[in-house]
């Protein structure tokens, strides 16, 4: 389309800005529509993969060690930076459990640590057809292709644990459960510890205090950026 401005050299100082103004005007809306229709895009297909991954991960309502989880909210500060430490540190407490478990779900990964928890109970059992249940519920549940809670294990682990559930015993899970250990404490651990939760457990803030702060100084800058000049006053 020919601009009018080239094709009127003859148009006055006043009506050159006004066929100025209708140009950018116009052009600030199509570029708004493009923008809004890309971002409805963009948010639909997070939408989407949050509701997938929240479908892979329900509520671990039959895990009963999971309801009794306690708050890490009630740890000082000094026993909190401990946990710092080391891995070990963090799981040796229910605090800490709760803190990670609260972190992992946040990242949809807390089959990870239901599944380690899962292989603690279950080398605790004594019953030997109580064991033979719980190994193939184990393995229906966070081993087998398309599980409900699949971890993140090689084929090897996976094919090892299959044959063992045949003869139930206590150490069945132990080379899966290592892995997922190690996948957690190299992985995850670090994540945690420079997370917004940490942060706020250590300096005694309510929790999610530090995200809260971060998406409203995260909005007033956006409310500046996308502000849009009025050519209207040039007129």
């Amino acid at each position: 389309m020919e601009n009018p401005l080239l094709l009127s050299p003859q148009l006055n100082a006043s009506s050159r800005m006004k066929l100025l103004y209708k140009s950018m005007k116009s052009f600030s809306k199509d570029g708004a529509k493009t923008e809004a229709k890309s971002g409805a895009k963009e948010k639909k297909n997070r939408l989407s993969l949050l509701m997938k991954k929240s479908e892979l991960h329900p509520n671990p309502t039959h895990l009963d060690a999971f309801e009794k989880l306690t708050y890490a909210s009630s740890v000082s500060p000094e026993e909190i930076k401990k946990w710092g430490e080391s891995f070990d540190k963090l799981l040796s407490q229910e605090a800490g459990m709760d803190a990670f478990t609260r972190f992992l779900k946040s990242e949809f990964s807390e089959e990870n640590i239901e599944f380690w928890m899962v292989c603690e109970n279950y080398k605790k059992i004594k019953d030997p057809v109580q064991l033979s249940l719980k190994a193939k519920e184990i393995y229906k549940t966070f081993i087998e292709k398309d599980a409900p809670k699949e971890v993140n294990l090689d084929f090897n682990t996976k094919e090892c644990a299959i044959q063992s559930i045949s003869h139930p015993a206590l150490n069945n899970f132990d080379v899966a459960q290592t892995k997922i250990y190690t996948l957690m404490e190299q992985d995850s651990y670090p994540r945690f510890l420079k997370s917004n939760l940490y942060s706020d457990l250590i300096n005694s803030r309510p929790l999610g205090y530090s995200a809260l702060r971060r998406r409203s100084r995260s909005f007033t800058f956006n409310e500046f950026k996308d502000a849009q000049p009025d050519f209207a006053i040039w007129l």
